[in-house]
């Protein structure tokens, strides 16, 4: 099969969304060998899965590595391109999905030993610590516009005072989940920082398809939060770069 960035959108965010919500599974599931690993351990779990996979996206044909509709729809605004965000979005949202699937098989026996359904819609989806609808949209409007401007400042290179020279080769990935942790350990204790659409939606979707054992509610009423606060975080995150000729 031929790599293309279709591919690579699709098989990055399947690896971030295997890779984090596995995490979360790991320490929220009961009788797993992480139960209990606490909120450094999802956050640490969750830095390495968009680091590898910004790494799997680039060798399966998406140079960009974009693995997030926020991040697709932050460079369109900010190149006045909107050509790839329809193809990017949909290769996100299905991998996303497929990701969410493989942590259900990951983790099949566990399902049953866990009582609680909402640690089981913690390993799929974000939900408030304290829930208000507006506070915890800010939430995440606010943690995608630093993801937005920390992307856009990890690739930028030009001159000042200071020459700075481009991110050399194969470190820009590791910057990234840097920052990704730095937003959970910082931002991410109100809502989960799911500050990426499909992160939750897809997953989301999963849990209402699969048959997970006393699974209660996918929690729909919520849904909009961590779609709509990432997409205008975004938005906003873009026009302040533009407004600084980035």
């Amino acid at each position: 099969m031929q790599q293309t960035p279709f591919i690579g959108e699709l098989v990055g965010t399947m690896i971030i969304i295997l890779l984090g919500n596995g995490v979360v599974a790991n320490v929220v599931l009961k009788q797993t060998k992480g139960e209990n690993g606490g909120w450094i351990v999802i956050t640490a779990g969750w830095a390495f899965a968009v680091m590898f996979g910004v790494f799997i996206a680039n060798a399966f044909g998406s140079p960009g590595a974009h693995l997030n509709p926020a991040v697709t729809i932050a460079f369109a605004v900010l190149k006045n391109d909107y050509s790839n965000v329809f193809s990017f979005i949909t290769a996100q949202l299905i991998g996303a999905f497929l990701g969410a699937v493989l942590v259900y098989f990951q983790y099949l026996p566990h399902w049953k030993a866990t009582e609680d359904p909402g640690s089981k819609l913690a390993c799929f989806s974000t939900n408030p610590a304290i829930k208000s609808p507006v506070a915890n949209f800010l939430s995440e409007f606010i943690a995608t516009i630093i993801l937005i401007i920390g992307i856009a400042a990890i690739g930028f290179s030009g001159t000042s005072d200071v020459q700075r020279g481009p991110i050399p080769s194969g470190v820009a990935p590791y910057l990234v989940g840097m920052l990704v942790w730095s937003i959970g350990l910082s931002l991410g204790g109100t809502t989960g920082y799911a500050i990426n659409p499909v992160r939750d939606l897809g997953p989301r979707i999963a849990h209402a398809i699969l048959p997970i054992h006393k699974k209660g509610s996918s929690e729909w009423g919520y849904a909009w939060v961590p779609i709509a606060g990432p997409i205008l975080g975004a938005i906003v995150g873009a026009f302040i770069l533009r407004m600084f000729s980035f």
